[in-house]
């Protein structure tokens, strides 16, 4: 895996800078790899380009929390 200052890392849009960080993913030659916006030098889970599609369908089809 590349050195994470050498990645191109996209937050979340649900992070906001208020509290509300969330999430960046980075886009890599073939794997994807997440991490926690609020700790950018911890630690990074990488997934291949497939596992990651099937938890964005599986999210997207969970509805949204209504209270």
């Amino acid at each position: 895996m590349m050195s994470s200052s050498n990645i191109q890392w996209h937050k979340s849009s649900y992070s906001n800078g208020m509290g509300g960080e969330c999430m960046e993913v980075a886009v890599l030659d073939e794997a994807i790899a997440v991490r926690d916006s609020k700790y950018a030098l911890g630690p990074e889970i990488t997934c291949s380009t497939a596992a990651w599609q099937g938890f964005i369908h599986a999210m997207a089809a969970i509805p949204p929390n209504i209270s």
